[in-house]
């Protein structure tokens, strides 16, 4: 298969044009990102999205090393002089790597065997008989003929035993054999678990007596039972029935015989069934695999897009117990003013001290947030910031529970250490607990993706893969949202298409020598930010507040001659950018005359004009608010049909947790997503999604509450449980 045999591959399961995939992998392997190329290279690949680009990238880098394999097996077999041409188009024909894994099978060199040291001993002749012989004596009579101390085969029926194990072998390597019982395992098979002792309690008791078919497992519960099975908890096969794969095998010999019957039992028992059930398993849980990582990647774009809480001093607490609760007050444009800690907790309590304390902060810093870090301690917290803001008789404070997953790892890195030297972990982590909601972006992608509790059985998973598409995913949200060059971290910058971590530093760097960028030409002299760096990176890098108004834009530099021919046909002035005079010019161009004129691409005009009606936009701006609390909510304040307004915290296969400002998040069952049948929970919500919910079942003692995004009705759900 040669490259547009490829791309016309790639397009066809992909709905795409062979032209569009062609021009998207031309341009990947000419150095550009896929996030620059999905923004600013429209007209070459017909406007394919990101996601649409990375499918593209992943299924010619499958293909190639699909091409690269069958290349090599063919070398192979035909070095042992066994390729005919009939095995060769076989092998060119295969569309998947496993198609010519079967195919290069018999002749894969391997450790001695059964049926090899029965070949050694020269048993074929009397396996080729046996597999076209319907007479059982026939076969008994020339097994005779093989018994003899020089080929170590002491008795006619070890000569029998031999040659069944031959063709035992050669029935188990046959391609279209293993390709029937791996279709008929998957759509016929069970997966069944057992426990290893039935007496032991553990968190896998759901599974001691479980079976499901292999086919309708969901991700969650395949990753369930691999774990219990791999801390020897339980007992995992696939059963499947095997007379249908018996009546199948037998059809591969021209005869029946007895011996027949038994080396095909012996074939599938001993040989078929022990390797297609490892691959089945392997499938089950390649699929459970990607699903995890689709969830965690989706959940975190998501929760990397949040909306930023701007213009507001913030009190950022970090809740414990004995060691107290640090905190730290940042400024509205995240700067840190003053850190401390105040013991509001057991098992010593200093709930007055603690309470002048804040009062000191609010008459000190114009502070209208606390937001309190949802771990350790952080009802108790939560209990005294309600109490305190309720004596302050301030009306304009309010609180908020932050998700803290990560801090700590933040807390304990080198980059917090860099960036705060001074500072102990738990007071860098109130910090962080502050600017997360300030700027969840900014602050986020300083902590490792995996870290930051919004994925399922996320360490069950190929780590090398999860990583990979986590940093896509960082990636896409950092250059969706476009970076301020003077205030960003190095950190943030490190994400943005074709910035390295080196070059990352040098535009702090520079920064901090020359004191602010006023244009965007000046990141050219900008240390190992060469000519390809600058243009994959400088369209999603903003300079607020410049020399030229349109660097505050998504609009990349190779555009601005477009630009300034655009103002001179609406006769109207760069100055004039964010005003309602260009605002009202630009709705009424019509984008296809007005491209042909200026001689540009149509995606990239409406790009312009996007970008010129909103100047400086931040796309999470959009999003709605967080819900700040004035009060605390106790489980014991709830009743059923109650209700709420809750923020979704994750998404998983079975539902989404919300957030309704209880210690735990409750759950929605995808059953009570819709009225409607759902079939995958991310189809009704996402992370930081503000959502109504009704109250649906209560437990008190281990401090559940089942949530419903239908209406529910005291009486018509599970009650309340003591």
């Amino acid at each position: 298969m040669d490259r547009e045999q490829m791309y016309g591959v790639v397009a066809g399961e992909l709905g795409l044009k062979p032209g569009q995939v062609k021009a998207a992998i031309e341009l990947m392997e000419e150095g550009n990102t896929i996030p620059f190329i999905a923004r600013y290279r429209k007209e070459r690949t017909g406007e394919l999205d990101e996601e649409q680009l990375r499918a593209v990238e992943e299924r010619f880098h499958y293909l190639t090393q699909l091409q690269e394999r069958k290349e090599e097996v063919i070398r192979l077999i035909d070095e042992q002089g066994k390729l005919t041409d009939e095995l060769r188009e076989r092998i060119l024909a295969s569309v998947k790597l496993q198609e010519v894994e079967d195919l290069y099978l018999p002749f894969r060199p391997k450790r001695k065997t059964r049926a090899s040291v029965a070949r050694e001993k020269g048993l074929e002749p009397l396996a080729r008989l046996m597999a076209e012989t319907e007479n059982p004596e026939k076969v008994r009579e020339a097994a005779s003929g093989f018994v003899g101390e020089e080929r170590e085969v002491e008795s006619a029926e070890a000569a029998l035993q031999g040659a069944m194990d031959i063709l035992a072998e050669e029935l188990s390597e046959d391609a279209d054999i293993r390709s029937w019982v791996r279709e008929y395992t998957w759509k016929n098979g069970l997966l069944v678990s057992r426990a290893k002792d039935p007496e032991q309690r553990s968190n896998y008791e759901m599974y001691y007596e479980f079976s499901e078919p292999v086919h309708k497992m969901p991700s969650h519960r395949v990753l369930a039972v691999n774990r219990g099975e791999r801390e020897e908890m339980l007992k995992v096969k696939v059963e499947v029935p095997e007379e249908p794969v018996l009546e199948r095998l037998y059809g591969f010999f021209p005869v029946k015989n007895p011996f027949i019957e038994e080396l095909v039992a012996d074939s599938y028992k001993r040989l078929i069934a022990p390797s297609i059930e490892r691959e089945i398993r392997s499938l089950m849980t390649e699929q459970a695999e990607e699903q995890a990582i689709k969830i965690f990647s989706e959940n975190l774009r998501h929760l990397l897009l949040q909306p930023p809480v701007r213009g507001k001093t913030v009190l950022g607490i970090d809740p414990a117990y004995r060691t107290g609760c640090k905190w730290a007050v940042v400024d509205d444009t995240g700067k840190m003013l003053e850190v401390g800690v105040i013991y509001p907790t057991p098992p010593k309590p200093k709930i007055e001290e603690s309470k002048r304390e804040v009062f000191r902060l609010l008459d000190k810093y114009p502070i209208e947030i606390i937001a309190v870090g949802n771990g350790t301690a952080s009802r108790e917290t939560e209990a005294f910031v309600a109490e305190t803001i309720r004596e302050s008789g301030r009306s304009n404070l309010v609180y908020i529970i932050v998700n803290e997953a990560g801090a700590s790892v933040y807390s304990a890195s080198k980059l917090a250490k860099e960036e705060f030297p001074d500072l102990d972990a738990a007071r860098r982590s109130a910090v962080s607990i502050a600017r997360r909601l300030q700027d969840p972006l900014a602050e986020l992608v300083k902590i490792d993706p995996k870290s930051v509790g919004v994925g399922q059985y996320q360490h069950d998973v190929s780590q090398k893969r999860l990583g990979e598409s986590l940093k896509n995913v960082v990636e896409s949200a950092v250059n969706y949202v476009g970076v301020d060059v003077n205030t960003a971290s190095t950190a943030l910058l490190q994400y943005v298409s074709g910035i390295s971590a080196s070059v990352a530093k040098n535009i702090v760097k520079r920064r901090e020598e020359i004191g602010r960028f006023r244009r965007r030409e000046e990141l050219k002299e900008v240390p190992r930010l060469g000519a390809k760096t600058y243009e994959q990176c400088i369209g999603f890098l903003r300079i607020f507040d410049g020399d030229n108004p349109l660097d505050k834009t998504p609009i990349h530099p190779e555009s601005y001659p477009v630009v300034e021919r655009l103002l001179a046909e609406l006769d109207v002035a760069a100055d004039d950018i964010g005003t309602p005079a260009l605002a009202d010019a630009l709705k009424r161009v019509d984008a296809e005359t007005m491209a042909a004129k200026l001689e540009c691409g149509v995606p990239t005009l409406r790009d312009i004009i996007e970008a010129l009606l909103r100047p400086g936009r931040d796309p999470r701006d959009e999003l709605p608010a967080p819900i700040f609390r004035s009060d605390v909510l106790k489980i014991e304040d709830l009743h059923i049909g109650m209700q709420l307004k809750g923020t979704v915290r994750n998404v998983v296969d079975f539902g989404a947790f919300v957030d309704i400002g209880l210690k735990s998040d409750g759950l929605v069952h995808i059953s009570r997503m819709s009225k409607r049948y759902v079939r995958n929970p991310m189809d009704v919500v996402t992370v930081g999604d503000i959502v109504d919910v009704w109250v649906a079942s209560i437990d008190v003692q281990r401090e559940r509450v089942g949530l419903s995004m239908v209406p529910v009705v005291a009486g018509e759900e599970e009650s309340r449980t003591e």
